[in-house]
Order: structure tokens, then C-alpha cells, then sequence
């Protein structure tokens, strides 16, 4: 297939730019014991995780425990579980640091879009990444729509002066395929992440990678933005 090219990456940030399975999972679980409920094994995260921290909540809980009073208490327990342990095992896939680097030579920007709260992706992305990795960051914001919904993935092109059409979404998920979908971008699904290769075909991903590397043989700056750079 011809490679893609683009001005922007913008990659989602769980599953997809950092391994974060374990942390997420044993925070949830920690919280599950301490009420009494029955607690999950890792692999059953990948599918809980994604929506945000209150869809992660309705998903862990017995569905007999889910109600509107209860699961905002328990969201608030969780955010406070993973702020002690977020940092426990969560690493960038290997591969990722290269291949931001070889993006920022390259001269094409890119950006952090997470389903994660604000506060958290700019924490995880400030220790584990170089400063000027990024040129956008951002996490969930109240009364902003999650992803898949584009508002906020349109608010990072927007303020990086980018038409979608000349960006691409990379993420590891069909919600993450579906917001660069609804955005307008290219898409590039990853298989290293929380999912596989079939939930990202379906979603309608253009590519699909089996490895963080494999980004740069797909990818390569646009016209444009080497005659800018020139």
C-alpha cells in the first residue's frame, strides 16, 4: 500500500503509546476487593478500558451494583487508586520513542488524544516522554464529549492549523479508529495495544500495524510540509 502523508499524528495514549494494562487493572481491582466485589483478571481489561473511568467502572462492577449513585463514588475511589500506582509498570511499548523522534525530524507534529482525565495523560506523558515529544496533550475535560465524538480531536487540529484530511489518528481501539473516522483523518490501527487486528479492521481502519516500527514505513511527511520546513 502507498505510505500516508501527513502533517499530524495525533496517537490515543492507553494501549497505543504506553502499556498501561497492568496499573489500570490493578487499581480497578484494588478498588473491587475493598468494596467486596469480585476482581477481574488483567486480560478482561483490555476490553473494560477505553470509554473513560466511569465506563471502566460500569464495566468492572456486578451489573446488580451499577446504579447512578454508586458508580461516580466508586469512579472518584479508582482516580484516586491509580494516582498511587500509575508509574508501578507503565512503559512505552518498545519502539515508540524512536519512532516520535524519527516524526519530529521528519517534521511532522504530533499530539496526545486520551480518553484518560486531563490531569492523568499530562502526568503519564510528562514522565515517561521527552518534554518537546509533543506539540498537544490532552486528556478528558468536563463537559467536553469523550471519544469517539471529534470535538476535542478537532480542537488539536484546529489549534495546530492542520486540515484533517492532511492528519492521521493511530490508536489501538475501534474508539480510537472511529474518532479519526469522524474527524475527517486517515486512520492507523495498532495491534500491540489492548485489542486486535479484527475489532480495527471492522471499525474501518486504513492500515493496520503489528508493530510500533512499522509506523515509519507507513508514514512519511507530506509535500507541504517539507517545502514549509525548507
Amino acid at each position: 500500500m502507498p505510505k500516508i502523508n501527513t502533517e499530524l499524528v495525533i496517537f490515543d495514549l492507553d494501549g497505543t503509546l504506553v502499556d498501561s494494562l497492568g496499573d489500570l487493572a490493578d487499581s480497578m481491582n484494588a478498588v473491587l476487593e475493598g468494596l467486596g466485589h469480585p476482581i477481574h483478571s488483567r486480560d478482561s481489561y483490555r476490553y473494560f478500558i477505553g470509554d473513560g473511568i466511569e465506563k471502566l467502572v460500569r464495566r468492572a462492577l456486578p451489573p446488580e451494583s451499577v446504579n447512578e449513585s454508586t458508580v461516580p463514588e466508586i469512579a472518584a475511589a479508582m482516580r484516586d487508586e491509580y494516582s498511587r500506582r500509575w508509574l508501578a509498570t507503565t512503559r512505552p511499548f518498545p519502539g515508540i520513542p524512536k519512532v516520535l523522534a524519527t516524526l519530529r525530524f521528519w517534521g511532522i507534529k504530533t499530539a496526545v488524544l486520551s480518553n484518560k482525565p486531563e490531569f492523568a495523560t499530562r502526568e503519564v506523558v510528562g514522565a515517561l516522554f521527552e518534554d518537546d515529544a509533543f506539540d498537544i496533550v490532552r486528556g478528558a475535560l468536563d463537559g467536553v464529549p469523550l471519544k469517539p465524538d471529534p470535538t476535542s480531536c478537532l480542537h488539536v487540529l484546529s489549534n495546530l492549523g492542520i486540515n484533517a484530511a492532511r492528519g492521521v489518528f493511530v490508536g489501538d481501539t475501534s474508539i480510537d479508529i472511529n474518532t479519526g473516522v469522524n474527524a475527517g483523518m486517515r486512520t492507523i490501527g495498532v495491534t500491540w495495544g489492548f485489542r486486535g487486528a479484527d475489532e480495527l479492521r471492522d471499525a474501518g481502519a486504513g492500515y493496520i500495524v503489528a508493530a510500533p516500527l512499522e509506523l515509519l514505513s507507513v508514514l512519511e511527511p507530506s509535500a507541504r510540509r517539507t517545502a514549509l520546513k525548507n
